[in-house]
């Protein structure tokens, strides 16, 4: 009974790592457990960030001593087998007084640190594109500060009281306020205008990322920079100086994406035409420009969409006739469940593709 289990959880693990080696580049140890669900990102990330909750990283990975040992062994099994080169990876995170050391184990276990820095990748990188992941790998995060979302607390140097919506920087675990360390010559710019954030990160010799945690989806999200007053200035300047220049490329690149949009549309129209030749000529283009409305999310916009692909043209003309020429929408305002009016609609659905497609239609009933 014991080998069936031990072999299933062998292969997840290496599914696991090719996934991560293949979306990343490379894999290690952490990015291995967030992609198996044992490590979850949002502890990452403020292990990353220094919030005080994730002075190490080791506690927060939600796996028992057998099962742990056993991914080790096979992740490294893996990568033996796979013939990967070895690349080791600082984790740090920046802060006022330069880079910090981030600590994965309690005990600062060298051997078990080392570990965790290492990742894997092809054997046959090139040397240029192997420098570069290294590089990569090894940067720091920037500078994090923390917009306080709880109402409790105090700068652990100078006991100040921050309140919620305090900013606040945390320092080997303890929170401190912006003046303590050394940040309070920084003004704050909210997120938005991108074109003034990057220039004032571009001058700004000193910056800190500004993020506040949302509860309702459990993870950071970005509010705005910390930047010098001066390089705020600079920007601003510069934004001015050129708003016209940028305004008028902003309207060519919004005509160029219309055009675009319009052969797009067209196109697929034609394709669901010559897919469905009995479907009026202007319903068509109905479902053409419904399901092709760009940032949309919708078949249209997919790589198979894109492509003219046919089971996306199908998929595209199924939802136009579920919504448009059955009593779909009706089912669903009278509570009936999505998967049981799909199966209501079904044959309806059915009729209509045989009569534009030219097939001949069989009732299932």
């Amino acid at each position: 009974m014991t080998e069936p289990n031990f072999s299933n959880f062998q292969e997840r693990v290496v599914q696991a790592a090719e996934a991560v080696l293949q979306r990343d580049g490379s894999v290690g140890p952490l990015e291995l457990m967030q992609q198996m669900r044992l490590l979850h990102p949002v502890h990452v990330e403020g292990w990353r960030k220094g919030n005080e909750h994730y002075p190490v990283l080791q506690p927060w990975i939600q796996v028992g001593p057998e099962k742990f040992q056993k991914t080790i062994r096979h992740f490294q099994e893996w990568a033996k087998q796979r013939g990967l080169r070895t690349i080791e990876a600082a984790y740090t995170r920046r802060g006022p007084g330069g880079l910090e050391q981030l600590q994965v184990t309690e005990d600062g276990d060298l051997e078990w640190e080392r570990f965790y820095r290492t990742h894997y990748a092809p054997a046959g990188l090139p040397e240029k594109k192997a420098a570069r992941l290294a590089a990569k790998l090894n940067k720091p995060p920037e500078l994090v500060v923390f917009e306080k979302v709880s109402e409790e607390g105090n700068c652990a140097e100078c006991s100040t009281e921050l309140p919620r919506g305090a900013f606040l920087f945390m320092e080997k675990g303890q929170p401190l306020c912006l003046p303590c360390a050394d940040l309070d010559e920084l003004v704050f710019l909210p997120a938005g205008d991108t074109a003034l954030t990057r220039r004032a990160r571009k001058h700004s010799s000193l910056a800190a990322v500004v993020v506040r945690f949302n509860r309702a989806r459990k993870r950071y999200e970005r509010q705005g920079l910390l930047v010098a007053e001066e390089a705020l200035a600079k920007a601003e300047e510069e934004c001015t100086a050129d708003t016209p220049a940028r305004a008028a490329a902003r309207a060519q690149a919004a005509q160029a994406r219309q055009e675009e949009d319009r052969e797009f549309v067209a196109e697929l129209a034609r394709a669901i035409s010559e897919r469905y030749p009995g479907c009026p000529a202007a319903e068509a283009r109905r479902i053409a420009e419904h399901t092709g409305r760009r940032s949309s999310g919708r078949v249209g916009r997919s790589a198979a969409g894109r492509a003219l692909e046919a089971s996306a043209v199908d998929l595209a003309v199924v939802a136009h006739i579920r919504h448009a020429r059955t009593n779909y929408d009706e089912l669903l305002m009278c509570g009936t469940e999505r998967l049981d009016a799909r199966a209501l609609v079904r044959e309806g659905i059915d009729r209509v593709l045989a009569e534009w497609s030219g097939a001949k239609f069989e009732s299932g009933a």
